[in-house]
């Protein structure tokens, strides 16, 4: 069963081009893990602070996976220093 994951983001006053280009530099490593069916981001064009993430992942162990990435552990250390607050992350599957 695949898993759906949306992670929302709202960067520090000033900090939102940062947030944007460490969350950019996610999606190619990203896509190319085995089990990332999907790895997109996205901007709120109303409020270019929030930004969010939608990920599609074979089944849970590629999600786990990522999250011991390099990659990933380098973005978050990012995250500490440009978030206005943690990120909400919702890790979701297709309803029956």
């Amino acid at each position: 069963m695949s898993l759906f994951v949306i992670a929302e983001f709202l960067a520090a006053p000033g900090r939102h081009d940062r947030l944007r280009t460490a969350l950019e530099a996610l999606i190619e490593p990203t896509l190319e893990e085995p089990g990332c069916l999907a790895y997109a981001a996205y901007v709120d064009p109303n409020d270019p602070a929030r930004m969010m993430v939608m990920e599609r992942w074979e089944n849970r162990r590629a999600l786990d996976e990522h999250r011991a990435t390099p990659h990933l552990r380098h973005a978050r250390q990012v995250f500490d220093r440009v978030l206005a607050r943690p990120p909400a992350v919702r890790t979701l599957v297709e309803a029956p």
